[in-house]
């Protein structure tokens, strides 16, 4: 094969390629931006009254109390979900089959039940044998068990992933195991994981909004309420979309600055 061809087939686009994708890319996104906004404005979506009530400062503290509660149910979630996951994780990697055997099985359980469901278990099945939890727990509790299974997976590949000449080299330096995993071993495998928690921390966030199952406060239940009281299903929906994608870019953003390396 010659290297004119070998470059063709698996080389990198060159300049004139690069410009050429681009271009097709940003054309298909405006024909399919046009598209939607001529849809919208077919059906009206864009009149003045379904508008309107955005401009009153009620509105937005209303959904500025939604986004407050999916912070607070999103950050809680989170805490419990890199917390228990590095349980699940030191009880995977334990030599103790008592320890190994129970944390795979709850690992696996979590990651195979849907994260409603534990909601509805929270919401139908405790109360009836005398537990009785908050909106906020009811919605908390379940995203953060559903995210620590998937947590502590993340966790074992980073893990996994760190060379095994540091633990070696660490052992012999007379460490303990505790030492190893906590000061050589972990720190390393968190530079690998970040993007992959913070794609998790995303998700946290977008699974609050299963908040109206229980009633709770969240931005996307005052979404619907506002929906219900104006008949104005588009706009809010695309100003709460703007919202989440504003939270998840902070989301992105800090997560950038927490990975840069210490000098």
């Amino acid at each position: 094969m010659s290297r004119a061809i070998e470059d063709i087939l698996f080389g990198g686009p060159s300049p004139r390629a690069r410009v050429v994708t681009w271009g097709l890319s940003a054309a298909v996104a405006g024909l399919l931006a046009y598209a939607i906004v001529a849809r919208f404005h077919a059906a009206g979506q864009f009149e003045l009254r379904l508008w309107e009530f955005f401009g009153w400062t009620t509105t937005w503290a209303f959904l500025a109390k939604g986004l407050l509660g999916t912070l607070a149910s999103a950050a809680m979630a989170a805490v419990i979900a890199l917390v228990l996951g590095l349980v699940l994780l030191l009880g995977r990697l334990s030599r103790l089959r008592l320890a190994r055997l129970p944390s795979v099985a709850v690992i696996e359980f979590l990651r195979g039940v849907p994260t409603l469901l534990l909601i509805y278990v929270c919401f139908l099945v405790l109360p009836s044998v005398g537990i009785k939890l908050s909106t906020y727990w009811m919605l908390t509790l379940p995203v953060g068990l559903s995210t620590a299974a998937v947590v502590a997976e993340v966790y074992r590949a980073g893990v996994l992933a760190v060379p095994r000449g540091q633990t070696d080299a660490a052992r012999s330096l007379g460490l303990t195991e505790a030492q190893v995993f906590f000061q050589v071993v972990f720190p390393q495998a968190l530079r690998y994981i970040v993007p992959a928690l913070v794609a998790q921390m995303v998700i946290v966030v977008k699974e609050t909004t299963f908040g109206y199952v229980v009633t709770y406060g969240e931005l996307m239940q005052n979404a619907k309420v506002l929906i219900a009281n104006y008949q104005a299903l588009v706009p809010v929906y695309l100003v709460v979309a703007a919202l989440y994608c504003l939270v998840n870019y902070a989301i992105s953003k800090a997560s950038q600055r927490l990975g840069r390396p210490m000098h």
